[in-house]
């Protein structure tokens, strides 16, 4: 992937942020020391809808949590890439903030591993998690008997969010429903002058196309065996999804790999693309940007499968302000936080007591899908693999990206996953 100037500044801005917390880890009259009620709540929630739902939750452990003082360490970039740069830096020097934003499922077994998080299990017990959210959900987040983090939301990653105008204005009068049709509807888009009429930004949204186009080619089961080792990554469907993936950024704008997921989004609202690829937070991030000529569907193929993944949050090992974030936890797992919190983000609730009609036209969509619909994880989020895989994951696209080479993308996710997959 080349180095653009936006990965300059990233970088830069990064390195500021580790010196930054490097500083900020003495004692300032408050944030050091048993006696703190400062309450550091490290996320990648920055902005859009994303920062009006960490408001939303704030405001709630506020009411909550009388004396205990907010922090908002947020570190902006998609999907955590910088935030978590920061993180392994300041949990490498034992100096963690007072709880961290982390994927829930696969992704938190780093974090176990390396003796970063504290048990929850019996914090689900005493604030009644282990019935409030569904037993599925509850598996998914117990690791050798136990749960280390309490999941704010549950997110949907394989929804198409279109520019209805742009898509009117090809002809196009109904959702596809399979890559055949999708594919003729962005040659129907591309011939009305519309030079990229699919949006999207660099590796880990590459990764979640790539996902979408992999559940469609091999179905819900077969995909979620690509990351528990019970699918061959050299499979010969796999080989199809890869041709297919190609065939599709053919569609998409040249400077992909310079973009995140909002500079991709613009490209929707200003009318220079159809359609992108991206997880439901989208509906919330437009909405707190009055665009309001927006509509969506589950991507071709993928039928009635719900990806899932889940933003949650944890208790370091060596918090500064344990009982704080012990407050805080409670709050983003009841049901008053979740409703402040997912109303704005665009995510529907972890808990099966949420009333749909508090909820947006979307919200309202995917809480009935996911009751219904088959459930697969996300390894772009998380839910599916580690972070170490994921970065094998991402690197590779990056590569195919200029590459266009299938057998070497093959390859290379067929050797990430026998480094990863557990035996």
């Amino acid at each position: 992937m080349r180095f653009t100037r936006r990965a300059a500044i990233a970088v830069v801005g990064v390195a500021a942020l580790l010196t930054a917390s490097a500083c900020g880890s003495s004692d300032d009259g408050g944030d050091g020391g048993s006696g703190s009620k400062k309450v550091e709540v490290f996320t990648w929630w920055a902005d859009g809808g994303e920062k009006a739902g960490l408001d939303g939750l704030v405001a709630q452990f506020g009411k909550d949590c009388a004396g205990q003082e907010f922090v908002n360490g947020a570190v902006a970039g998609g999907a955590g890439a910088n935030a978590k740069q920061v993180l392994a830096s300041r949990l490498q020097q034992k100096d963690p903030p007072d709880t961290f934003q982390a994927h829930a499922g696969a992704e938190l077994g780093d974090y176990i591993n390396a003796g970063q998080v504290e048990d929850l299990s019996a914090d689900y017990d005493t604030w009644g998690l282990k019935t409030a959210f569904p037993q599925g959900l509850i598996q998914n987040l117990t690791v050798d008997g136990k749960i280390y983090s309490v999941p704010a939301n549950i997110h949907r990653a394989n929804v198409v969010w279109t520019n209805k105008k742009v898509v009117a204005d090809a002809g196009i009068t109904s959702d596809p429903t399979d890559l055949a049709s999708f594919i003729a509807d962005l040659d129907k888009v591309k011939a009305k002058g519309i030079a990229a009429p699919l949006a999207i930004g660099k590796d880990w949204t590459q990764l979640m196309l790539f996902e979408s186009v992999l559940i469609t080619d091999l179905g819900a089961d077969k995909f979620t065996g690509l990351w528990n080792g019970k699918t061959d990554w050299n499979s010969a469907e796999v080989t199809k999804g890869i041709n297919d993936f190609k065939t599709l950024l053919t569609y998409t704008n040249k400077d992909r790999d310079a973009l995140d997921w909002t500079d991709a989004e613009k490209l929707v609202m200003d009318g220079k693309a159809a359609y992108q690829l991206m997880g439901d937070w989208e509906a919330a991030d437009l909405d707190a940007k009055k665009f309001a000529d927006y509509a969506w569907f589950t991507f071709p193929g993928n039928g009635t499968t719900f990806q899932w993944l889940a933003d949650s949050f944890v208790l370091p090992t060596g918090a500064k302000n344990a009982e704080g974030t012990k407050c805080w936890l409670k709050t983003v797992g009841s049901a008053d936080g979740q409703k402040a919190f997912n109303t704005k983000k665009g995510s529907i609730p972890a808990r099966t007591d949420a009333v749909p009609a508090d909820y947006p036209k979307y919200q309202q969509a995917a809480m009935a899908d996911w009751k219904s619909a088959t459930q697969v994880p996300s390894c772009a989020h998380g839910s599916a693999c580690t972070q170490g895989w994921q970065g094998a994951a991402n690197s590779a696209l990056g590569a195919f990206s200029s590459n266009q080479d299938v057998a070497g993308l093959q390859k290379a996710l067929a050797a990430a996953a026998s480094q990863f997959v557990k035996k």
